[in-house]
């Protein structure tokens, strides 16, 4: 059942959350995507049958959540994530980051690290409004953004993402890969060769910037940036397994 929280910032989020016994898992879901997806709801189900505590959410402008998606910029879903661990949540978790969620999970563990048990990365797209769009525009792209403050751009998955000025220019506040990462707890690294969103280049540069005594990287042949196949959600799982035993 879906609940909702009125964060500091003023933005109303909606999550379910699953009461249980041990160290709690979040779930960090990727940019326009929503906590109903595949991943998600596979991992609640997964925690459910362990009697785990479960929790996933919708960032600000994004599935059942308050607010018109292209408002919203990496740094509120940032805020998001904070507020919702912080009252939802009890002690270290266990944080599962998808895409741009394994960002907003590595800036949860610079901003609130007692609270991070472990970290768990699926296809992380860190610093991708930089490294990513920005980079990747044009200069009639980019004169477009500044001029007209949104740049549409085609998806693989459904409608175009609108890009607005305001992400990318808060995006540069939030960036990861510029200067030391220290995680100083387990992390599991996911990727899947067949990423067309996330190159296993990038997710290499992630693992070699990190810093930590207990930093692994799995690499999947055939995988995509959905990560969620039967098999995937089967390395998902065994990461997080992985994760908890060493905390």
């Amino acid at each position: 059942m879906t609940d909702y929280l009125d964060t500091p910032s003023g933005r109303r989020i909606a999550y379910n959350r699953l009461e249980g016994e041990g160290t709690g898992v979040v779930f960090l879901g990727g940019f326009m995507s929503d906590m109903a997806g595949t991943k998600a709801v596979a991992l609640e189900q997964w925690a459910a049958a362990q009697g785990r505590p479960f929790l996933r959410f919708d960032y600000s402008g994004h599935g059942e959540s308050a607010g018109a998606f292209r408002d919203g910029c990496i740094g509120d879903w940032a805020e998001d994530a904070q507020a919702v661990i912080e009252t939802l949540t009890e002690g270290p978790q266990i944080l599962v980051g998808s895409s741009m969620g394994g960002w907003i999970s590595l800036l949860m563990c610079q901003r609130i690290p007692a609270r991070v048990g472990g970290l768990v990365t699926i296809a992380a797209a860190p610093d991708f409004t930089e490294d990513g769009f920005w980079a990747g525009f044009d200069d009639t792209q980019r004169k477009a953004l500044i001029d007209e403050g949104v740049v549409m751009v085609p998806s693989d998955y459904a409608e175009p993402y609108p890009i607005t000025r305001r992400l990318i220019e808060d995006g540069r506040d939030q960036l990861v890969l510029r200067s030391p990462l220290a995680l100083p707890f387990p992390v599991r690294f996911l990727q899947g060769t067949a990423d067309t969103s996330v190159s296993v280049e990038t997710a290499m540069q992630l693992f070699d910037h990190a810093a930590g005594d207990d930093l692994r990287f799995t690499l999947v042949k055939g995988a995509d940036h959905s990560f969620s196949t039967v098999e995937c959600l089967k390395v998902i799982e065994a990461a997080i397994f992985d994760v908890l035993a060493r905390i």
